[in-house]
């Protein structure tokens, strides 16, 4: 029987370049994302992609993931974002409660649902997409940077109340990938904005490139844990210092 990988945020950018390597990987891929219209497109197009149109700050919504699924050996807990680039002092209340919401309780929500299974299945992997912006702050950060943090710190707690179960827990922290939606929805639709933010930056990572990260640790053998995968472009030294060309 084929393994079940479960993948959040599966309409777009990471969440949907997962869906596909893990399907091209031999997994039987449920993807989850609220457009459920393209996940049907996606599953029409990729063999062995089930959609499920999931919510992750609706209980509701993840307990009828949960009731749907009869096995879980991976989950990639993909789904999340940022919303603005206001200082701290000026932040919106609102964006910072939608992002702890989908980034960090939503997180919760899901893998609160599926651990029991990951468990059951003798190797399940646990992966935790989170960001460079969970280890290190930056201006105009904050809200993301506050939920990010905390996302780190619940795969590292993770990692530590479930040593000695048969679960890996896997933590993939990007940089700036240039991925399909990421920088539109930070800028509240703002195309021109959202495209100055990779202005002059050579090859930033692709959605392709994190969802081979992925991919490889979730086929390290039984007992091999990636423990975190810190990956930017080569153009980015820190968060702070990336090379622009003109």
């Amino acid at each position: 029987m084929k393994k079940t990988a479960v993948v959040t945020g599966a309409s777009s950018g990471i969440g949907e370049a997962t869906a596909r390597r893990l399907a091209a990987e031999g997994y039987q891929v449920v993807a989850g994302a609220r457009r459920r219209e393209r996940l049907d497109e996606l599953a029409a197009e990729v063999p062995g992609i089930t959609p499920v149109t999931l919510d992750v700050t609706s209980q509701e919504s993840v307990d009828s993931l949960k009731a749907s699924l009869t096995r879980c050996d991976v989950l990639v807990n993909n789904a999340g974002g940022a919303l603005g680039m206001e200082s701290v002092a000026e932040g919106h209340l609102e964006d910072w409660q939608r992002m702890y919401d989908t980034n960090v309780l939503g997180a919760l929500r899901v893998t609160q649902a599926l651990v029991p299974l990951l468990v059951e299945s003798g190797d399940g992997v646990l992966v935790m997409l989170t960001s460079t912006a969970g280890l290190v702050s930056y201006e105009g950060g904050g809200g993301y940077v506050a939920a990010k943090h905390a996302q780190t710190a619940m795969t590292e707690t993770l990692r530590l109340e479930l040593v000695g179960q048969p679960v890996r827990i896997v933590e993939i922290a990007p940089g700036m990938v240039k991925s399909e939606g990421f920088a539109v929805t930070r800028f509240r639709g703002d195309a021109e904005a959202a495209e100055r933010v990779y202005q002059g930056v050579p090859d930033p990572l692709s959605s392709d490139d994190v969802a081979d990260a992925i991919a490889w640790c979730v086929t390290r053998p039984a007992h091999v844990n990636i423990d975190r995968i810190v990956m930017r472009p080569r153009a980015q030294a820190a968060q702070h210092k990336v090379h622009r060309v003109s």
